[in-house]
């Protein structure tokens, strides 16, 4: 008995032409998909938000979704993943990569199409700000600081250099906030730099949130960043790639399921590298949310 062939996938592939590599050339990628098995359907955009409307859209048009571009390009499809529930394939293009890393999809962008090719998928969590969905981490304080002086420019030119001299040049002029945090463990008033709350491992540009965290862990991870003298932080750089920076008495980490911020001025939030709302704010977690397309055993 012949066994036939498998049902070939159609894939609406877009591509942010401003990621750092988002002038590579895609179409060996393309190729390498179509002798996969997945037809895939390149489209452009300008703007982030035409990337959600756009999968919306063109929903019965597609069986998979591919985003080709950094942490805040595939931020910006996740209303639209969310709402059709089209599972969603990753080309990392951008600066950091974060959610590439997390996930385990390589940089080569041959090797992240074969991932897509091979159909295993898992069931990620997404979390939430103010209703604005992020994959790696929400940020107030030196975090959207950074943020801002992250320009297309510097990413272009420095690459994951630009946010170790971003985050120098932003901590040097840092000043410290207070803000009320409520939880499950009840409410903390807290003077801080920066309080950071992750949905995934990476973020920063390969920054880990928390020693044991996963994107799969149904639970927000929080950590307040309550240095007096900021010089210390230059001390603190590898527990902070490890994710054991929680191990400093100068910083207080969390988990729950939601969290309140409050602070006395509102306060910029950063998500996935954007500043999209400010305080105060309400975080919360959705469990497996999205379907994305991940090498076995993540």
């Amino acid at each position: 008995m012949t066994t036939p062939p498998p049902a070939r996938r159609r894939a609406l592939m877009l591509v942010n032409p401003n990621a750092r590599r988002g002038t590579e050339a895609l179409e060996g990628v393309v190729e390498r998909l179509r002798n996969g098995g997945v037809d895939a359907v390149i489209e452009r955009f300008a703007t982030p938000d035409e990337v959600s409307a756009d999968i919306a859209r063109r929903r019965h048009e597609a069986d998979l979704v591919i985003v080709c571009g950094g942490d805040g390009t595939i931020n910006s499809a996740a209303k639209g993943v969310l709402e059709t529930g089209l599972p969603i394939g990753i080309m990392p293009m951008g600066t950091a990569n974060d959610l590439a890393r997390t996930l385990g999809i390589p940089d080569d962008l041959g090797r992240a199409a074969d991932v897509v090719i091979a159909g295993h998928t898992s069931r990620i969590d997404l979390g939430e700000v103010n209703g604005h969905p992020f994959f790696n981490v929400a940020s107030m304080g030196v975090g959207a600081d950074l943020a801002r002086g992250l320009t297309p420019e510097v990413k272009r030119r420095w690459g994951k250099l630009g946010y170790s001299l971003a985050a120098l040049k932003v901590m040097l002029k840092a000043r410290p906030f207070t803000a009320e945090i409520f939880s499950d463990a009840g409410r903390v008033t807290v003077k801080t730099l920066q309080i950071a709350v992750g949905n995934g491992v990476h973020y920063g540009g390969g920054s880990v949130i928390h020693s044991d965290a996963t994107i799969e862990d149904g639970h927000l991870d929080l950590y307040s960043l309550e240095l007096k003298n900021v010089w210390k932080f230059v001390l603190m750089l590898g527990a902070f790639r490890r994710g054991e920076h929680g191990l400093w008495d100068e910083v207080r980490t969390n988990k729950s399921t939601e969290f309140d911020i409050r602070t006395r001025q509102p306060k910029p939030i950063n998500t996935d590298g954007d500043i999209v709302t400010h305080t105060p704010a309400h975080f919360v977690i959705r469990p497996k949310a999205i379907e994305v397309f991940a090498p076995v055993g993540k």
